[in-house]
């Protein structure tokens, strides 16, 4: 059969009682990052039984290999497969059924949607020219376990000369795509600090060094470096969320503790914010008689889309939902994905796959006890796959 778009569409939909039990079968057995054991042990039956070849990467992600019937490129397809730490309240007949774990992002919709994409794909090897590796990756919730496949090897034997993937969206209806050129996910940089300042007797607060007024004043700074030293056309966001300090109340706290994040778009955003947040969080310190200890940790690199592979993602929407199923979007979103661990050196793309009903039933947000999804968008999410991976192995760019 014919690897036209229509076809791969009319295949998807004829899939989407299977996609729909893969799916709920996911959403009642969660696991969180780096404990997906039987998620993996699902995935890696349904691929073996596809007879793709899978190999282990890392100690709960799956890399599974399509060999086309015809020599040519390898694109890589991804989707993560975690969970998160949080207690289900949907009252969903699929519900979790582990305690304080749930699938509230959308990453149970992702896997299956990808499994279907491989078993289309599978039907059709002999008409490919070249590969297609399945990433469905670990871990993407806590500790980037992006990076660890890539360091495991995943873009590699038989290189991997592209890259694609996607998110549910419930804000955009099933049968729709959000698609967006360039800077698309914001890299972070996730900080702590450390203010040493001199305890004392609370009613003697001359006799030491506050470190909690000083942690105060450490705080109010950092949000000006946002809104007064940078323009306002640029992005970033810088987060404190946790303040920590003291024993008791009539006691001068000696040291107080910051965590927070820093979010940037563009390599040269991020160096700068990296490094204004420690002069100013040291300047400020030592302006108040205290010492600031700064670490800054290196997290999710953040994704840009190369432009010529996000025109052909455009191009194979185009071909399944029309124009006007598309959504061009024309901001950045300020969250933070490691999929672009995958992109270093390697053209990518990051879409958005639409989950939503008209914000009836999916009017509850991602990372909440009460997200749903309409699992109608199953189907169109595994056309896109397979329809990306057609398009850039016979079609070419």
């Amino acid at each position: 059969m014919a690897l036209d778009p229509k076809t791969l569409l009319c295949e998807a939909k004829a899939l989407q009682e299977e996609l729909v039990t893969l799916r709920r079968d996911l959403h009642a057995h969660p696991e969180l990052g780096s404990c997906e054991v039987r998620t993996t042990s699902l995935i890696k039956k349904y691929l073996e039984e596809l007879g793709i070849e899978v190999r282990p990467c890392t100690e709960t992600g799956v890399l599974g290999i399509l060999y086309g019937g015809k020599p040519g490129k390898t694109i890589g397809l991804r989707a993560d497969i975690d969970a998160l730490p949080i207690q289900e309240e949907t009252g969903l007949p699929f519900a979790s059924k582990n305690a304080g774990v749930m699938h509230a992002c959308g990453h149970d919709l992702h896997t299956a949607s990808l499994m279907g994409a491989a078993k289309i794909l599978s039907a059709h090897r002999d008409a490919l020219c070249g590969n297609v590796k399945f990433f469905f990756q670990p871990d993407e919730e806590g500790n980037g376990g992006a990076e660890r496949m890539v360091r495991a090897g995943c873009l590699q034997d038989p290189d991997v000369d592209a890259v694609f993937g996607g998110h549910s969206s419930t804000g955009r209806i099933a049968g729709h795509y959000g698609l967006k050129y360039g800077k698309t996910y914001a890299a972070s940089n996730p900080f702590t600090i450390l203010i040493r300042g001199q305890g004392c007797h609370g009613a003697y607060p001359g006799s030491g060094i506050d470190s909690i007024a000083v942690a105060c004043q450490v705080v109010t700074a950092l949000q000006t470096l946002v809104s007064r030293r940078i323009f306002a056309t640029d992005s970033a966001v810088v987060t404190v969320g946790s303040f920590h300090a003291g024993t008791a109340g009539n006691i001068i706290a000696g040291e107080a503790e910051l965590k927070g994040i820093i979010r940037t778009l563009g390599p040269e955003m991020r160096e700068k914010m990296c490094r204004m947040v420690k002069e100013t969080a040291e300047g400020v310190a030592a302006a108040m008689g205290a010492s600031a200890e700064v670490q800054i940790r290196t997290s999710y690199p953040g994704v840009v889309n190369e432009d010529g592979f996000t025109a052909l993602v455009q191009q194979a929407m185009a071909e399944l939902v029309g124009k006007e199923g598309i959504e061009l979007e024309t901001v950045p979103n300020m969250g933070t994905e490691d999929f672009g661990y995958f992109m270093d050196g390697i053209p990518g793309c990051y879409c958005s796959f639409g989950f939503g009903d008209g914000r009836n039933e999916c009017r509850f947000p991602a990372h909440g006890p009460y997200f749903r999804a309409n699992e109608a968008g199953l189907a169109y999410a595994a056309a896109l796959h397979a329809n990306v991976a057609v398009r850039y192995l016979n079609g070419g760019r």
